[in-house]
């Protein structure tokens, strides 16, 4: 699989992380104090930093304001339950911790689809119909991918989540109930909510900052 990365890439192997030299930085840096940032993406190694032309303009289906409600209705800040509502910085912060956590994962809660033609490095794909018990899901099959994928251990029946991946969720952006639902589904089967994450911006915050995409793998 090809590499997919933003404009100006290039100029990301001069800096990583931290502060960069007058020589080394980038005109569009992600913070004042990260450039751009290496991920695990499959096998293969992704940098992510943000399109260098300060021209740029969204020209893809992420610069539509305007989707029917419902369902495409803006989502509340806060998820409850203990799960913690990531900004950029803050996601970002999980995302350059996967070559370094097994008990981590990024996970894109879109269909395959769109998952295929464009997602954030590190991130697997998990369809949002596959946990929505509500839908089309079968209990039996959320529960295999929570002992399968999640490290959710079965005592005897009993979900035991002691040892539980902490799971960062984001879909389309603000307006889309994909992730959402997601979570609340596994915070209702017990998943601990201290360790599900929600990246609320997702691809259209991402999209509308200018950072790195790839294709799913």
């Amino acid at each position: 699989m090809k590499k997919r990365f933003a404009p100006g890439l290039a100029l990301a192997g001069l800096f990583t992380l931290g502060l960069a030299g007058p020589a080394s930085a980038l005109e569009v840096g992600i913070t004042p104090d990260l450039q751009s940032l290496e991920v695990p993406h499959g096998d293969e190694t992704v940098t992510i930093q943000r399109i260098q032309d300060t021209e740029n303009r969204l020209d893809n289906e992420f610069a539509k304001t305007s989707r029917p409600c419902p369902p495409f209705c803006v989502q509340p800040m806060d998820l409850g339950r203990g799960v913690e509502t990531l900004g950029e910085a803050e996601f970002l912060e999980y995302v350059g911790q996967l070559g370094e956590r097994d008990d981590l994962l990024i996970i894109d809660s879109r269909g395959p689809d769109d998952y295929a033609a464009g997602t954030i490095p590190g991130a697997i794909n998990i369809p949002w119909q596959k946990l929505d018990i509500d839908g089309d899901a079968e209990p039996a099959d959320v529960r295999d991918i929570m002992l399968d994928k999640f490290s959710v251990m079965d005592h005897w029946d009993l979900l035991d989540f002691s040892n539980a991946k902490t799971l960062v969720l984001f879909c389309n952006g603000p307006w889309c109930g994909q992730s959402p639902t997601n979570i609340r589904t596994l915070t209702n089967l017990g998943y601990p909510g201290h360790k599900i994450k929600w990246y609320r911006g997702g691809m259209q915050m991402w999209h509308t900052l200018g950072l790195t995409t790839v294709e799913g793998r």
